[in-house]
């Protein structure tokens, strides 16, 4: 299970000349925020991701200040400041002590849009597993030659003019500082082609925006795009009926059972680039039947579930109360409550949502209402596999238009 997402945010950052001469490059400011929170919002969508570490080098002083000891979303984010320019390889020698036996890596200065649980590679023994974006433009990446899944060389820029190049996200096993033996030390350099050797070098090709922002053209190109691709479609899942067998107030692990199809057509909507959530009315607690602590545990062991198949859900949402409810604290109408939208609508404020372009999957007429409230697309779920219902409806991510309307009943 990944717990741990590693940044590096260490490099000197020479072709931006003077921007960075006072400023670390991924702190540079793009779109109102900097690089760097556009990053930590993305990684800190996962739910297993309890930890982010943040290994800094120019400028250290100004990434502690912004990010040491902050929380961001669930996830708690520390900094480690390299004593002098220690490569790539070095920084992670150097945070030997606090690595995950396995963890995610990412640069800093790069943004790639892919579903990173995916990455995890379940089943897979490799060292390191490194996304690739499959087409990208310019001679200034380097490209990857495939064997399989296996990498079996990284040719140089300009090298060759297409073919996959190496976007600066791995997942890495713990292991891999054995291998760095002399610093400073480059992964790309120095370790990778080990690893190539040693077939402990695995690659996932991906789809989806990327962008680098070394180079003045493309910062230009990121305050230009970045802020309105963060944009993205939902899909509102309903919960019981839909994600799991309807036994009746379910809250306890050992009566849920998931629909089949469930897990695959969440994941199905995370690699598509959507959002997705969770949106149950849980008057269960109203009546005195479990408490709240018992629907976070549930939530929070679909979590660990999901992330299993590489999949995840962005937010859960619930909502306790019912006007005939015997708990006081929990008797009232509720606005949040299906028919009324109030738990999509929470989603709306708190997350980037392409609202015309979302869609709900619920199993009854109250979903419906729901969703045509929020103004988004209900969809009704009879069985008997989600991941074939839901799959028609989606688009390609957030390039997708779906029109606003309900489904046939």
């Amino acid at each position: 299970m990944l717990t741990q997402a590693v940044i590096l945010v260490g490099g000197l950052g020479t072709r931006l000349g003077e921007r960075t001469r006072a400023v670390p490059k991924p702190l540079l400011d793009v779109g109102g925020k900097s690089f760097l929170d556009y990053i930590l919002d993305e990684v800190s969508r996962y739910p297993t991701i309890e930890k982010i570490l943040l290994l800094a080098g120019h400028r250290a002083e100004q990434v502690v200040e912004r990010y040491d000891g902050r929380t961001w979303r669930r996830a708690s984010i520390s900094v480690i400041c390299e004593p002098t320019q220690m490569g790539t390889g070095g920084a992670l020698k150097h945070a030997a002590p606090k690595l995950e036996p396995q963890f995610l890596l990412l640069n800093g200065d790069s943004f790639f849009d892919f579903n990173l649980l995916d990455l995890a590679g379940f089943g897979s023994a490799a060292m390191v597993r490194v996304a690739l974006k499959r087409e990208h433009p310019g001679d200034r990446y380097g490209r990857a030659l495939l064997e399989r899944d296996s990498v079996r060389r990284f040719l140089a820029p300009g090298t060759q003019p297409n073919g996959p190049i190496n976007a600066g996200i791995y997942r890495i096993d713990r292991r891999i500082l054995d291998l760095i033996d002399q610093l400073p030390c480059s992964l790309e350099q120095s370790v990778f082609p080990r690893l190539i050797e040693m077939g402990q070098l695995e690659a996932a090709v991906y789809e989806g925006f990327f962008i680098d922002i070394g180079i003045p053209e493309d910062l230009e190109r990121a305050q230009r795009e970045f802020p309105a691709r963060m944009r993205r479609p939902a899909v509102f899942f309903d919960r019981d009926g839909v994600l799991n067998v309807d036994k009746g107030y379910v809250h306890r692990i050992e009566d849920f059972e998931w629909i089949p199809g469930a897990r695959e057509a969440i994941k199905l909507c995370n690699d598509r680039g959507y959002l997705t959530f969770v949106v149950t009315n849980q008057s269960g607690v109203a009546r005195g039947y479990y408490g709240v602590d018992a629907v976070h545990s549930l939530h929070d062991w679909m979590s660990h579930e999901l992330a299993e198949t590489g999949a995840h859900i962005d937010e859960f949402q619930h909502c306790p109360y019912h006007e005939d409810g015997i708990v006081e604290q929990w008797r009232r109408a509720s606005d949040r409550r299906k028919p009324a939208p109030g738990m999509i609508l929470d989603c709306f404020d708190g997350w980037p949502v392409q609202i015309e372009s979302s869609l709900l999957v619920g199993d009854n007429s109250h979903d419906v209402q729901a969703a045509v409230a929020a103004g988004i697309a209900g969809h009704l779920f009879k069985g008997p596999n989600l991941e074939t219902f839901i799959q028609p409806l989606l688009g390609n991510g957030r390039d997708q238009e779906v029109a606003v309307g309900v489904s046939p009943l």
